[in-house]
């Protein structure tokens, strides 16, 4: 049964009562740098974007004061979601949805990993990289930062290394860039790796 394979599975509920209890330590109050410098140089600004597990959200204000004109956030938390909707009410260029990532249906150019997959019980690890690449249109991107450190299995966060995350992403895309990042914030130097893996 579906209840049993993720019995430890972080929910709606989960998520909803960490966002109205305060207890997003996640949350750094700006966009990652990792991302921000990488979406500097990105060109197409039309292209459509998906941010899952968006939170507050900073990479798309980030992105909506660069420029960009198709952004979509999706989190399954309630009030993350009410908070979004309320920043983003004048910002057409921002959808925002309140929805399971696994059961969204879309098409995009580019979706940004911001702590997301990290927020996922390892047993839903080669789902997420399914449904990404499903997600993606042909040649389209996943961009963003994993943890390149391991947490244990109580999380979240969960953690990982380069060598576990090429064997779950290599049979779906390019491994463009799986690389430690120079440009983390201070209290995650040396724990973040940046990715540019392209849809095979």
């Amino acid at each position: 049964m579906e209840e049993q394979k993720y019995s430890n599975e972080l929910d709606a509920n989960f998520w909803n009562l960490r966002w109205e209890t305060g207890r997003i330590g996640w949350d750094i109050g700006y966009a990652s740098p990792p991302i921000t410098e990488y979406m500097q140089q990105y060109a197409d600004k039309s292209a459509s974007i998906l941010i899952p597990g968006c939170g507050n959200a900073y990479e798309a204000e980030f992105l909506v004061q660069n420029g960009f004109t198709n952004i979509t956030l999706i989190d399954i938390a309630e009030e993350a979601v009410r908070r979004l909707k309320d920043k983003f009410k004048t910002t057409p260029q921002v959808t925002v949805l309140c929805g399971d990532f696994f059961e969204h249906q879309g098409s995009y150019d580019l979706i940004i990993e911001q702590t997301f997959f990290c927020a996922q019980v390892l047993q839903r690890r080669t789902e997420y990289v399914q449904k990404v690449h499903s997600l993606l249109k042909p040649n389209g991107k996943l961009v963003g930062v994993l943890f390149g450190v391991d947490f244990g299995p109580q999380g979240p966060p969960f953690g990982g290394d380069i060598h576990e995350y090429q064997q779950l992403f290599k049979p779906y895309f390019e491994l463009k860039k799986l690389e430690p990042c120079f440009n983390s914030i201070k209290p995650r130097e040396g724990a973040e790796l940046f990715i540019e893996f392209i849809k095979k």
